[in-house]
């Protein structure tokens, strides 16, 4: 008999990934990819430390 794991009901969050040099045109736009990146790593600072509080000594 087989069991299927079950998934954990709160992962670790996982970082956004970043954006190439490619994904920038260099034309100023007024919400450049770098600034969403930095948007989405704030975010995820902000999950990953309530996660660490949810997880004491997980790391």
């Amino acid at each position: 008999m087989t069991t299927t794991p079950v998934p954990d009901p709160d992962p670790r969050p996982e970082p956004p990934e970043a954006p190439l040099p490619s994904d920038c045109c260099d034309s100023g736009c007024p919400i450049c990819v770098y600034d969403l990146h930095a948007d989405a790593m704030a975010d995820y600072r902000a999950r990953l430390a309530a996660w660490r509080a949810r997880h004491p000594g997980a790391d």
